[in-house]
């Protein structure tokens, strides 16, 4: 059984778990949400659902690389860490900013990384940063290619506009669906990956299936999102589904498709795997942004579009969102080790 120091110090898991369901479920179904073609009640059962499949079934692969950035190796640090991303994330959400959840647990594992005087891996961390870029550029080629090919099959199939209204609802649907398994499988490792360490629970073993100590760590965490999704995630819905850029149906159903695909390609040990067997570079396994995806597609495609449609003055206060978030999880964490250790008398770190 768990005691109530181990709940306590996971609740910040919990806690970040929550802000990325409230922050990043407009990433996946703000578009939807946004073009009123799904109702948010609806939306928000799907994204729970493939969450939780998403982070139970492909959640591992991505937390090793955080582990590198910093092995986080006290739980009263882990706590701290979490506590960190989750807060910043939380302040920035004030604003009505949808943020990057990956950048705000980098930010406080850097924190924590200064405050226990331990050596920041600058090549783990520049693999990271460099997904922040490639990511939203990745997105951007996928919106404008799927973008282009589903124009022209739209031009040449000559489908009725209230069937072809049916259709996407239906396509945006199924790839809210893959893009909240992506999320799952790619972000689970912001929310609890650094309590892996010192992972509070145990194997279940069952005549039907054998659940690791890992997915039960995973699933608890997958949970707290379903309740960030319900709670919170319908006012930042309308930032990302309205506020940036004016889209049809069409080009929503685009832009979640190609979030879906980014998050995937970057949480994938299969894909990974497979590349390295034929000797090709291989894909990092790195949790990336989808908040990035999501608007790097959206860019993609308004640019494409000759740019007039695009909202510069909300792309900056978002841009500034992504800035202000590690920074500001880096500085939380800092101090707050420094309280956690000195007045609450709390372990850290273990030298």
């Amino acid at each position: 059984m768990m005691d109530l120091s181990t709940l306590v110090f996971l609740s910040s898991g919990l806690f970040l778990g929550w802000s990325l369901g409230a922050n990043d479920a407009a990433n996946i179904f703000g578009t939807a949400v946004g073009t009123k073609m799904v109702k948010f009640r609806t939306a928000a059962v799907i994204c729970s659902i493939f969450v939780v499949l998403g982070a139970v079934i492909s959640g591992a692969g991505t937390s090793r690389t955080l582990e590198d950035l910093g092995e986080v190796n006290a739980l009263a640090g882990a706590f701290m860490v979490a506590l960190s991303s989750a807060l910043a994330i939380y302040i920035v959400l004030q604003y009505k900013v949808t943020v990057s959840t990956s950048q705000a647990i980098v930010g406080a594992i850097i924190g924590w990384n200064l405050y226990c005087g331990k050596q920041t891996d600058y090549s783990v961390l520049g693999k990271i940063v460099s997904t922040w870029i490639l990511c939203p550029i990745l997105s951007a080629v996928f919106a404008i290619a799927l973008y282009c090919i589903l124009k022209k099959f739209l031009k040449k199939a000559q489908i009725h506009l209230i069937r072809q209204d049916s259709y996407t609802r239906i396509g945006l649907i199924l790839t809210g669906a893959l893009g909240a398994y992506a999320l799952g499988a790619n972000n689970m490792a912001n929310v609890v990956g650094v309590f892996i360490n010192d992972n509070p629970f145990s194997d279940i073993s069952s005549r039907f299936a054998d659940i690791t100590a890992e997915q039960v760590l995973f699933f608890i965490g997958a949970l707290s999102v379903c309740v960030g999704v319900f709670t919170y995630s319908q006012k930042v819905m309308m930032t990302v589904g309205n506020s940036l850029m004016r889209m049809s149906p069409a080009v929503a159903l685009v832009v979640v498709l190609s979030n879906a695909l980014v998050l995937l390609l970057f949480s994938s040990q299969n894909l990974s795997n497979w590349l390295l067997a034929h000797n090709l570079p291989s894909v990092p396994l790195v949790p990336v942004s989808s908040t990035q995806a999501v608007i790097g597609a959206i860019i993609g495609i308004g640019l494409f579009k000759g740019g007039r449609g695009i909202h510069w003055n909300i792309l900056a206060k978002i841009g500034i969102g992504w800035v202000a978030a590690p920074v500001l999880a880096m500085v939380i964490c800092f101090i707050c080790l420094f309280f956690l250790e000195n007045v609450f008398n709390q372990t850290v770190y273990l030298p």
